[in-house]
């Protein structure tokens, strides 16, 4: 049977969202990187009949026990009396440690308070994880056969030193790290997660690499995930899984691990030495954010306008007035007409214009809240885009969705005119 490892993290702050738990997302992916499985995360309370049904449950299912948080010198602060308790062994008192705690106190000219002491009570047996960083140690514990137990602080900080210092290398020596995990990551835009799915069931059979499906903020992504005795050997694994899903996904997928539609479309334009600018309405400059967050967008990115009023829509980009009467602010006309009246102010390759209702007012039953037009103009002529976004989502989210999915608009139609040949004029 292959051994696993679980996360355990204990403290009532993370049930409480007063705190994000970022310990768990650090330590998957240091045990993704060491090739330890690791099938199960658990969070706890500060509550020792709670962490011991916690430990009851992860010891029959893992060989690796990872803990964090209760390691503090409060009354709350409950890992290690809760562990000895659980694995029926007393505490002992470690007074080396007591004196680095008291030693860390003295240089900063302070005293040591007493509760700090039950930070030097560890279960008999267990081995001292150092913490080189603060008060509390953690410990390296095989309580029975099969079981081991690593605990560690809830300070990130404090975790990270411990974990690189000593419990890599123990791992190590344990002979974990002669294989990793290692992923690739597929983007797609424009296509639901259920519509993708379908299009690459069968690859949800593999078995190394495996691939997994997953929806974020609009976007779906497939994770592609080896197990192989390096980078090199994984990428080796993934590649052929990687170009068979880009094929079926065509279009859809825009990139891959650290690639966004801003990257990629600021790379197509800065090939093709194309220019861009924008007219923003209801996203309100979170267009030209997204845009300049990718480094060397001033190779092509000109500037933007945001044309929040009608009267700034007719007098810097030549919007009709009548326009605006007739068809409203939040129209395919007025959108197709700040994409070309941006480019033309600004002699750029290319524009783009947003108008749409954001909320969470201004909606109506024909023009409801996440009606969105985006216009796009450039080489090969002008086009608009309707979009429908759930109105439910808030004002934040359609501004996001709406500037993304401009992005995705420009980099499809960059796509289509370099399959055809169509480069600048």
């Amino acid at each position: 049977m292959v051994i696993s490892a679980e996360i355990l993290c204990i403290g009532s702050e993370l049930l409480l969202g007063q705190i994000t738990n970022t310990n768990a997302a650090y330590l998957a992916g240091e045990l993704a990187r060491l090739g330890v499985p690791h099938h199960f995360q658990t969070v706890v309370g500060d509550n020792p009949e709670r962490i011991r049904t916690a430990l009851a449950i992860a010891v029959e299912r893992a060989g690796l026990v990872i803990t964090t948080g209760g390691l503090g010198p409060t009354a709350d602060d409950l890992t290690h009396e809760t562990l000895a308790s659980f694995f029926e062994v007393p505490l002992q008192d470690h007074p080396e440690i007591l004196a680095c705690i008291e030693e860390r106190y003295r240089v900063r000219n302070r005293v040591m308070p007493a509760m700090n002491a039950k930070q030097a009570q560890l279960p008999v047996g267990a081995e001292i994880l150092p913490n080189p960083v603060g008060t509390a140690p953690g410990i390296l514990w095989h309580p029975r056969p099969g079981v081991t137990i690593l605990t560690f602080p809830g300070v990130p900080a404090e975790l990270k030193a411990m974990w690189a210092d000593t419990a890599v290398p123990f791992l190590h020596a344990q002979g974990w790290g002669r294989e990793i995990f290692y992923s690739r990551t597929l983007h797609h835009w424009g296509i639901s997660e259920s519509a993708l799915a379908e299009k690459v069931e069968p690859y949800f059979n593999l078995i190394n690499p495996t691939v997994a499906p997953y929806a974020s903020n609009g976007q779906v992504k497939l994770r592609i995930t080896a197990r192989a005795a390096d980078r090199n050997a994984a990428l080796t694994l993934i590649a052929p899984v990687e170009r068979e899903l880009s094929a079926l996904a065509g279009l859809d997928c825009y990139g891959a691990d650290e690639d966004t539609l801003s990257s990629v479309v600021g790379h197509m334009l800065a090939n093709r030495g194309e220019t861009l600018v924008v007219a923003e309405s209801c996203t309100g400059g979170m267009l030209g954010e997204l845009i300049t967050a990718s480094k060397g967008s001033s190779r092509y990115f000109l500037g933007g306008v945001i044309a929040y009023a009608d009267e700034i829509k007719t007098a810097l980009l030549g919007v009709k007035s009548e326009e605006i009467v007739s068809q409203g602010a939040v129209s395919a006309g007025v959108a197709r007409q700040m994409a070309l009246g941006v480019r033309e102010r600004f002699a750029s390759d290319w524009g783009v214009g947003i108008t749409g209702v954001a909320g969470p007012g201004g909606g109506t039953e024909t023009k409801p809240v996440g009606l969105v037009y985006i216009g796009l103009c450039g080489p090969a002529g002008e086009e608009v885009q309707e979009y429908r976004f759930d109105g439910q989502r808030g004002r934040e989210w359609i501004r996001r969705v709406s500037s993304l999915s401009a992005l995705d608009h420009l980099r499809r139609q960059i796509a289509t005119l370099q399959g055809s040949g169509i480069m600048k004029k």
